[in-house]
């Protein structure tokens, strides 16, 4: 077989060329019925909607200032920019006259609000409009932009209405004139990344290349010397070495991009960096910023990544700690977190299929992210431990409220994570029930795929055109699967002739009516933590396909830890769980400490254990019934008490 040039790029079909049902269809149901008015009803009750309307006075601070010198009030407009964004792409799937309305009141107010040279920021403009660009490591101005041209980007496309493109093509044009190197430009960039990929977006959607070198040169500042947010704080009268962080590792500004070699800092902000130097890599074919990051995506998914895809167990940064450090009750592994890996995983798809990126990109979003977001869609997680003792909760709402409407706008755009396409290729990065509508050479063609996945393995397609394409179709082959078939027509396929970057491509002329056959296995197995990982020493954990799965106590009763695993896991017996709108239990023959210890708190002998079936339930559908404990890593093996 001839190898495909990787040089090629492979960009995500837009949203609503993606139909889906089956459990992506049911989330993105629960975010039209709920989710995406919920975000606005919120950010109403939140104050944000006054904070950017001129016909009444600024309410000045409502969230009182840090330690860190700034409120996650300043990041209201980010807040408003992906509720706008989750709106649209709901929109897609449901028109909803009343939400759209809504949202153009929004529109009208930021409209209304906008300087005449085109910059916008409700805080400074109506709490602090002296502070404008005074402290960009801290106080999030392209962060908020950067959410916005996202929320415009999406909101044009679901609508056709151009009013907020236009307004955030007006303030990126103006920044194209604040930063930069001529005289009297800002030579700096943001603390908190994010700007990046939203301007590559925005150059993508309007065809001018002038944002993507924008975002470029954003990514080209990041790190070099004499440092930005050094001389910048010294302008503005601050010691430089005084703030919260005590070092510029945090914001991933500690060296010049290329030259970064471990994942550092804060676990949103690296995420969103790399999301955007893979997109700068993919649109200008730099292969520095690739090479970069494939050793920065080693890194993390070998020494700092939880087994849901939750990276960043620290509080202290919202981050990373050290290799190997993972620990389970007290992980932070923000939602954000592993959305953010979600977008890293699927831009590194964009110059080719790569199981290595796609694998991990299913594991995040199923297990890190969509455990952020209650299945009815109105309560939320920030952090997401993988041990509970019964006290962790999704709550209604939150202080920092980033994460409902990232998970949110994620799992409604998600069918344009599912497929990518190039001028000869479809790649199939992730399974699901779904229609694809693309065009190849001329061609029209869905991809129908007929499914259960993640519950069932067996997955279809269908080929519907109107007149025959030559093309290939890459199907993503699990690293994790065994026994993987396929055929083509009703014919075997042989898998090993067709396999490249762990993605089976199938180049052939494709006719209307051409069916697909591929069979993944779908088995319970055990995995075991490197050594180093002295949390989860003597434990395992269980996945089945993609998910990860975790022991309740509203199936097991409480104290969970004295649960230890007996037999081959393979062998589990599989469920539906109608509370958990069919999700697949695995039940397994188990045995468990006795309550019989006694009033001592230390004794010579070990807790009598007892046969019993404990029953595993999928990680991200944890805290949906009654509240109680939850545990992911369990006892291994078998000792037995006398």
């Amino acid at each position: 077989m001839n190898k495909p040039k990787r040089d090629r790029q492979f960009r995500p079909l837009p949203v609503p060329s993606v139909d889906l049902y089956g459990v992506f269809g049911d989330r993105q149901d629960a975010i039209c019925e709920s989710t995406a008015e919920t975000l606005l009803d919120r950010c109403v009750e939140a104050g944000m909607l006054r904070a950017i309307d001129t016909s009444q006075p600024s309410q000045g601070v409502v969230i009182p200032i840090q330690p860190w010198g700034g409120t996650t009030q300043m990041f209201w407009d980010s807040d408003l920019g992906k509720s706008i964004e989750t709106v649209a792409y709901s929109l897609y799937r449901r028109p909803n006259p009343q939400l759209e309305a809504r949202v153009d009141e929004i529109i009208d107010m930021y409209e209304k609000l906008q300087d005449g040279d085109g910059y916008l920021n409700a805080w400074f403009q109506r709490v602090q409009p002296g502070r404008r660009w005074t402290n960009l490591r801290d106080h999030h101005e392209l962060y908020c932009a950067g959410h916005l041209i996202e929320g415009a980007v999406a909101y044009y496309q679901a609508t056709g209405k151009r009013r907020l493109l236009d307004i955030m093509c007006r303030y990126a044009d103006y920044m194209i004139k604040v930063f930069g190197h001529g005289e009297g430009q800002i030579p700096g960039y943001c603390g908190h990344e994010e700007i990046e990929l939203a301007l590559v977006k925005l150059a993508r959607v309007t065809g001018e290349k002038k944002y993507l070198d924008l975002a470029k040169y954003f990514i080209d500042e990041r790190g070099t010397e004499p440092h930005f947010f050094t001389e910048e704080a010294i302008r503005d009268g601050r010691d430089p070495a005084n703030f919260i962080q005590k070092t510029y590792e945090y914001n991933q500004a500690h060296q010049p991009v290329r030259a970064q070699k471990k994942v550092v800092g804060h676990a949103v902000r690296a995420m969103y960096l790399y999301s955007g130097m893979a997109d700068i890599a993919t649109e200008y074919n730099d292969d520095t910023l690739t090479a970069a990051l494939e050793t920065l995506w080693e890194d993390l998914t070998t020494k700092q990544m939880y087994i849901t895809g939750g990276i960043g167990p620290a509080a202290a940064n919202e981050g990373f700690t050290d290799y190997y450090d993972l620990p389970n009750e007290s992980a932070y592994a923000e939602t954000c977190a592993s959305v953010g890996l979600v977008f890293w995983a699927s831009r590194m798809l964009g110059r080719g299929p790569n199981r290595r990126y796609a694998d991990i990109m299913e594991q995040a979003l199923y297990n890190g992210a969509m455990a952020g977001i209650s299945l009815d869609g109105r309560t939320f997680f920030y952090e997401n431990p993988l041990e509970s003792a019964g006290k962790h909760h999704r709550w209604i709402w939150h202080h920092c409220p980033c994460c409902p409407p990232n998970i949110a706008r994620l799992l409604s755009s998600i069918g344009s994570y599912m497929y990518a396409v190039a001028d000869d290729e479809i790649a199939v990065h992730l399974y699901g029930e779904s229609k694809a509508h693309f065009e190849i050479g001329g061609s029209k063609i869905t991809l129908a795929q007929e499914t259960r996945y993640p519950w069932d393995g067996a997955i279809c397609f269908d080929i519907v055109t109107e007149k025959s394409a030559r093309f290939a179709m890459s199907l993503r082959i699990p690293e994790w699967a065994n026994g993987v078939a396929i055929k083509v027509n009703g014919e075997a396929l042989d898998l090993s002739s067709v396999m490249l970057d762990g993605y089976a491509r199938i180049e052939r002329e494709w006719k209307n009516g051409d069916h697909v056959d591929l069979d993944i296995p779908l088995a319970a197995r055990s995995l075991f933590a490197n050594p180093l990982v002295r949390q989860d020493a003597g434990r395992t954990a269980l996945m089945r396909g993609p998910l990860v799965y975790c022991v309740e106590a509203t199936d097991n009763g409480s104290g969970l830890s004295g649960i230890r695993l007996n037999g081959d896991v393979s062998k589990a017996t599989t469920s539906e769980v109608a509370e958990l709108r069919g999700a697949v239990a695995l039940d397994l023959p188990a045995r468990r400490d006795e309550a019989d210890w006694g009033s001592a708190l230390y004794r010579a002998s070990p807790p009598h254990a007892r046969e019993t079936t404990a029953r595993f339930v999928p990680y991200p559908f944890w805290d949906n019934r009654a509240p109680g404990e939850m545990l992911v890593w369990v006892r291994a093996g078998e000792e037995r008490g006398e």
